[in-house]
């Protein structure tokens, strides 16, 4: 039993779900974009209503334990096309992660909680999802945990070794364990072909690149905790909240953002910019340098064909390029960044803000970009690397990093119950920088879902000046949409 804030958690059952069908035993050799990942966990959850019963069959139950009966029946089809997430990750001899798919299988745990779905506190994950309906991984690639709750609804939590799969892959997999739960066919069957982030030979290393990774071998050693100032350490602990912007705020940024000279700006550029500008109000000096960072998904980019020369088989190439990176399973993230000064960000208008941000992502969005990177890490190994914001001190000045969660699929997680009520990224990541993800609200209605992770200054100064942007997530909120 686990007692956390106003409710308690109760873990009834524990078992191992493997996939149905028996697997060869065989290694998977991480990608070097897979290599630049260390190891954290991302955590993802969906809050679902009391089922009613289905229009189609009325003697069908919806139960706690018949859902639950669904969910691992699945979840077993499921592994055996995503067989990596039933196997576990292993050091080989120069240390370096590799997947070991033996399936090991899923560790599955079933709890109830002595709370109402209206009743939980989704502003502060912290409090109500962090280690209670959000189970820590303590093994394998993949920890499931599906939680009754009181009023009768369900809350289902999935943890990744993000070593392993980014949001990407983890969006697909979602859909089609709830595709095989309701005996649909798998939309996409997943890709594990790891050629197609092979280094080109001979290698060509930008050392742009050394502005945005470093090798793990030359950080510096952490700075002692600030024992003299409690409240400062306070001020900069990383905390998670979540918020919910009006697609007619998010509108009013773009149209801030655009202007005649600088091009139209996209909603994600326009919200990166404000927040930008936000975090940099909350630094105490206006000479600090405030960095953003911004994850760029590679598989568009590099389906590209760079091949000018024939047509016609250069059509066929990159309609199997496309369809292939279009499925792969594992990391294809790169982290541009940008640093301005926090004084010009606070005074020049969010236009000038967000043509930064374009100007930084500009060459990040490009096959060159990812395959430059791809070879930057070759040159390293085995020595690991880290993008260099996520490790950079706050003593340097603020920094967080924005990643895109408008593919997330909150509508398509539907195991035959209803769609969630309620669905987002959970993921305090552990690096000095904060994490920030928008993502589509349940509502369909173009509003945006934020699930932030920054300093309690930071959120503090954001809540007090930016109220009329962002909107602490309630249960009413999610009521008025439905």
């Amino acid at each position: 039993m686990v007692a956390k804030g106003d409710f308690t958690v109760t873990v009834s059952k524990k078992e191992v779900v493997a996939a149905v069908l028996p697997l060869q035993e065989h290694w998977l050799p991480q990608s070097n974009l897979d290599l630049l990942l260390p190891a954290i966990d991302v955590g993802v959850f969906f809050c679902y209503k009391k089922p009613a019963a289905a229009a189609d069959n009325i003697n069908k139950s919806f139960g706690f334990g018949s859902m639950v009966d669904v969910l691992k029946k699945a979840m077993a089809e499921a592994l055996v096309s995503y067989y990596a997430l039933a196997g576990e990750v292993v050091y080989n001899d120069v240390g370096e992660p590799e997947l070991l798919c033996n399936n090991r299988g899923v560790d599955f745990v079933e709890a109830y909680a002595n709370v109402e779905l209206k009743d939980l506190n989704l502003y502060n994950p912290d409090d109500t999802i962090e280690g209670k309906l959000v189970a820590k991984k303590k093994n394998g690639v993949l920890s499931v945990q599906a939680t009754e709750l009181k009023c009768g609804g369900i809350v289902v939590a999935c943890t990744f070794d993000h070593r392993i799969a980014d949001a990407y892959s983890t969006d697909m997999f979602l859909v089609s364990w709830a595709e095989i739960a309701q005996s649909k066919p798998i939309s996409v069957m997943p890709s594990f072909r790891r050629s197609m982030l092979n280094p080109r030979r001979p290698l060509c290393i930008d050392h742009e690149f050394d502005n945005m990774y470093v090798p793990i071998s030359t950080l510096p050693p952490p700075p002692p905790p600030p024992h003299n100032n409690p409240q400062e350490a306070n001020c900069n602990k990383l905390v998670s909240r979540i918020y919910y912007i009006k697609s007619e705020q998010l509108n009013e940024l773009q149209l801030l953002a655009t202007t005649g000279s600088n091009g139209r700006r996209t909603k994600l550029e326009s919200f990166s910019a404000f927040l930008w500008k936000m975090v940099a109000r909350s630094a105490n000096d206006g000479m600090m340098i405030t960095k953003m960072g911004i994850v760029v998904d590679g598989r568009t980019r590099l389906s590209i064909s760079s091949n000018k020369g024939d047509h016609n088989n250069n059509n066929v190439n990159k309609s199997i390029s496309c369809m292939a990176m279009g499925s792969y399973f594992g990391n294809a993230l790169s982290i541009p960044f940008g640093g301005q000064n926090v004084k010009e960000l606070v005074e020049k208008p969010l236009s000038w803000v967000a043509t930064q941000v374009h100007d930084f992502l500009e060459n990040a969005v490009t096959k060159d970009h990812f395959l430059g990177l791809i070879d930057w890490v070759e040159a390293h190994r085995p020595d690991p690397a880290l993008a260099k914001i996520y490790c950079t001190p706050s003593s340097d000045g603020p920094a967080f990093v924005v990643s895109s969660g408008q593919r997330f699929p909150v509508s398509k997680v539907d195991f035959g119950w209803g769609k969630p009520a309620f669905g987002s990224y959970h993921f305090p990541w552990g690096g000095d920088a904060g994490y920030v993800m928008p993502m589509p609200s349940p509502a369909g209605n173009s509003d945006w879902v934020i699930y932030m992770h920054l300093s309690e200054k930071q959120l503090d100064l954001i809540e007090t000046q930016a109220s009329n942007v962002f909107k602490p997530m309630t249960f009413d909120y999610l009521l008025s949409g439905i």
